[in-house]
């Protein structure tokens, strides 16, 4: 399971020209499932992302989770981060999770986030989104498991 984590000041996700997540200050979670993810990986994922200290307390350092500063998420499915540039020039796929797998385990990461105490939405699997993200710092950390 890959993670790419955006803080942002605010972001959207926009399917057929409706918004259908919208958060102000949090993290907008990019993520990539593999065919053998499950729910190990995405409790693990969904425990560092909560607790990770990427936003500045009153001295301006890096020492706020998610959590302290009632930030909240969107999760955004992105299989194309399991892509595998080594051989031409078209990206190959073939180490993302098929979608009967990845769709589950996509809702059940942003169950397990509103679980550790995060407001979570998600885009549209598999639907062409147009996500916006106000990164913030910026600050954009990538995460694996």
């Amino acid at each position: 399971m890959r993670a790419l984590l955006q803080r942002v000041s605010s972001g959207n996700v926009i399917v057929d020209g409706k918004i259908v997540a919208e958060i102000d200050r949090g993290v907008v979670i990019l993520l990539g499932i593999a065919p053998h993810d499950g729910e190990e990986q995405a409790r693990y994922l969904v425990e560092k992302i909560a607790n990770l200290r990427i936003f500045e307390d009153e001295n301006g350092k890096l020492n706020l989770s998610l959590l302290d500063i009632g930030g909240a998420a969107i999760v955004v499915s992105q299989f194309t981060l399991y892509a595998d540039t080594r051989k031409g020039r078209r990206p190959s796929f073939t180490d993302a999770a098929l979608p009967e797998i990845a769709s589950p385990l996509v809702d059940r990461f942003t169950e397990l986030l509103i679980e550790q105490g995060v407001p979570a939405q998600q885009g549209i699997f598999g639907a062409h989104m147009l996500v916006n993200i106000a990164n913030d710092g910026p600050v954009t950390i990538w995460m694996e498991r």
